[in-house]
């Protein structure tokens, strides 16, 4: 026992001696490490209890990292991408409202100034609203070849993004873009507000302004819904080859063909045409008038390529640059030509000039190559002064050559399709595949099938557009009247329709030193509505 005690205490001295021995060693590491750190400058000092930290955090993260949720897919992805390319789009669309404000505001003259920018301002809210409750449905909701009948109120089943046959809602004639629903709506509406903006400015200066919210509230949700139909919605004409691919004659045709009517009935303003001759009524500011155009170009960036309703890299540049092109020599043209036919190179006429390229390109920009869309332009630039004074000359008067360009630069447009379209299967256009565009046009090497299909969808479109328009301006005729009275017309829209003016404060032209009046002007009442017999 006394022998166990004596190993037990000597194996403790042992083992004292061993940490003593470690101490000693483990004291003069610490000792050393001190006294290395003691010798850094205090920069270094610092750096250490930072990297202490980094370290410690790695260490934690190394230990708490769990597998990461799978990240989305490529499908997903191209959703997304076509998604915010659509609605890039629809915002440049919707600004050219700005442009339609500034240009027809600057065509007319300063006492109108604050009608002319209230009508453009809420047409679009009418439209939105019109369009919301029923055109969509009527234009693209499922239903027969010549209306649609479902998907009013944006309701109904809908599965977008889902395309072709996988594609289960009554928005079928849609299935083709793989976008969300809202994102199809909200390009397609500001398309809507574009073709009732048009008619404002041919009606400018003399119509009522209750009457024009009517006019627009009715060809947004009826009119243009349903000759829409009948092309983007999958009808009839759609059916039958007739191909409009941004809107030439879905938009711009139908609010030329409203704006004709509008004027007609309207009858011109107060000594527009007096002893047989056409008396100039100048816009007071043409600068603005300019930014207006500028802004409009911009913005068919948006109406002609985002048509493709995707992120197709080589659809959309190809587009933007027949676009471009066409718009460029439309106003190189229009300049040559005024200036050897009406002996001055007229701006009016080289803002017009540029927009009836523009125009005319927008049905055929994704089938034809940019030397074609030279060739629209050049022809659209030259037809649209001629057609301004043609205008003039019977009488029909449109303060901002709104008909000309729309109208009939846009019927232009819609033929030149069956004149220049390459065909699909072009090694330049991989996005133009069989059922996906015309068949070859006449200059192509094709015949001319596919110009008299455009032909049929111009006319059709028009005497539909001309029906209904008619209609509705002779009820708002024999109810409300739509021409302002003579002394308001005399004094100004501004201050007879709105009780203000846009330039307070500045000098204003004269009532009526401008020109002289007849006592009764042809086509006008003396209480400023239409005449008994047309």
């Amino acid at each position: 026992m006394l022998k166990n005690k004596k190993k037990s205490k000597a194996k403790h001295r042992r083992q004292s001696k061993n940490w003593n021995t470690y101490k000693t060693q483990s004291n003069s590491i610490v000792n050393q490490i001190f006294w290395v750190i003691q010798r850094l400058s205090p920069s270094w000092q610092a750096c250490i209890p930072i990297a202490c930290l980094i370290v410690l955090s790695w260490g934690y993260v190394a230990v708490a990292q769990t597998p990461a949720p799978a990240g989305p897919t490529t499908t997903d992805l191209k959703v997304a991408l076509d998604t915010l390319w659509v609605a890039i789009a629809a915002f440049l669309v919707f600004f050219m409202n700005a442009g339609f404000c500034m240009l027809e505001t600057g065509l007319c003259r300063q006492k109108n100034a604050v009608n002319v920018l209230a009508k453009n301002l809420i047409v679009f809210a009418l439209a939105t609203v019109a369009f919301w409750a029923i055109g969509f449905g009527l234009m693209f909701g499922n239903g027969n070849d010549f209306i649609g009948l479902s998907g009013f109120f944006l309701q109904g089943p809908d599965n977008s993004p889902a395309t072709g046959d996988a594609y289960k809602g009554v928005f079928s004639a849609l299935n083709w873009t793989g976008v969300p629903l809202a994102a199809k709506f909200l390009f397609q509406l500001v398309f809507a507000g574009t073709a009732a903006t048009i008619v404002s400015g041919a009606v400018a200066e003399r119509i009522k302004f209750v009457d024009f919210l009517i006019f627009s509230l009715l060809l947004v949700g009826i009119s243009y819904a349903i000759t829409g139909h009948w092309i983007w919605g999958g009808g009839w004409l759609y059916k039958a080859g007739f191909f409009d691919f941004a809107g030439s004659t879905v938009v711009h045709s139908v609010g030329g063909w409203a704006a004709l009517m509008g004027a007609a009935l309207l009858g011109p303003r107060l000594g527009k045409y007096q002893d047989g001759q056409t008396v100039a009524i100048p816009g007071h500011n043409m600068s603005i008038a300019t930014l207006g155009c500028l802004i409009l170009w911009l913005g068919w960036f948006g109406f002609n390529p985002g048509s493709v309703m995707a992120a197709d890299a080589n659809a959309i540049t190809h587009i933007a640059l027949t676009t471009n092109m066409a718009g460029a020599v439309g106003g190189i043209a229009a300049t040559i030509t005024a200036w050897l036919y009406l002996g001055k190179p007229d701006l009016s006429m080289v803002i017009n000039g540029i927009l009836a390229g523009l125009v005319a390109v927008t049905a055929p920009c994704a089938y034809i190559t940019i030397g074609s869309s030279f060739i629209i332009g050049l022809i659209a630039g030259v037809i649209v002064v001629f057609s301004v004074t043609f205008f003039d000359k019977i009488k029909i008067d449109d303060p901002v050559g709104a008909i000309s360009v729309h109208l009939v630069c846009g019927i232009w447009g819609t033929l030149a399709v069956g004149l220049f379209a390459v065909g699909p299967g072009v090694a330049n256009f991989p996005w133009y595949t069989e059922g996906l565009g015309p068949v070859r046009g006449l200059f192509a090497g094709g015949g001319l099938g596919q110009f008299f299909t455009q032909l049929i969808g111009v006319l059709s479109v028009g005497g539909m557009t001309v029906l209904l328009s008619t209609i509705f301006f002779l009820v708002l005729k024999a109810t409300l009247g739509i021409r302002v009275s003579r002394e308001e017309e005399i004094e100004g829209l501004d201050i007879g329709e709105h009780g203000m003016e846009a330039y307070s404060g500045f000098l204003k032209e004269a009532d009526a030193g401008r020109f002289t009046e007849p006592s009764s002007p042809r086509g006008i009442s003396q209480s400023g509505d239409l005449p008994t017999s047309l």
